[in-house]
């Protein structure tokens, strides 16, 4: 084998291997300590999850989760609403962020609760009655948004916690 084409499939090879480090994958599991409802995750009027783990090979945009327990709408109507975007961060700043919402047509329901893990582990947000100061009341609370700037973080989706 020439040495050029020695030097092009070690190009290669180095190519490849960097690509396959930086897939990025995010993993959202629920822990439901309600004894009753169904987890509910969706992003982009797809159901993704009723309760298991959904992990996306790739950045998750705008997907939301709820406790189906009867009452709530197609997306999340009627009950507390977890939004998230999980995306690995490119620039400062540009990272996963997530919230409560009860943002009429949202209304509390059930205390409903969410922490990144696999980095930034420990942050997150909980709301416990329907005054919760740590929940989008409004458009304009953008303060209660929990951000995360590590790479292929995971999220746990908690309820009745």
């Amino acid at each position: 084998m020439s040495s050029f084409k020695r030097l092009v499939a070690s190009g290669i090879i180095v190519v490849a291997s960097l690509l396959q480090a930086k897939a990025e994958t995010h993993t959202v599991t629920f822990d439901n300590r309600c004894g009753f409802g169904t987890p509910t995750l969706k992003a982009n009027g797809q159901t993704l999850s009723t309760g298991g783990a959904f992990t996306s090979n790739g950045p998750l945009t705008a997907a939301i989760a709820f406790l189906q327990t009867g009452p709530c709408g197609a997306n999340g109507e009627g009950c507390t609403l977890i939004e998230t975007t999980l995306v690995n961060p490119t620039s400062p700043g540009s990272g996963s962020s997530s919230d409560i919402s009860l943002i009429p047509p949202h209304t509390f329901s059930v205390t409903s609760g969410f922490e990144y893990v696999n980095g930034c582990d420990g942050t997150g947000a909980d709301c416990t009655n329907a005054n919760c100061p740590t929940a989008f009341h409004n458009p304009d609370d953008t303060s209660v948004q929990v951000a995360c700037q590590t790479p292929n973080v995971n999220l746990v989706i908690t309820f009745c916690n």
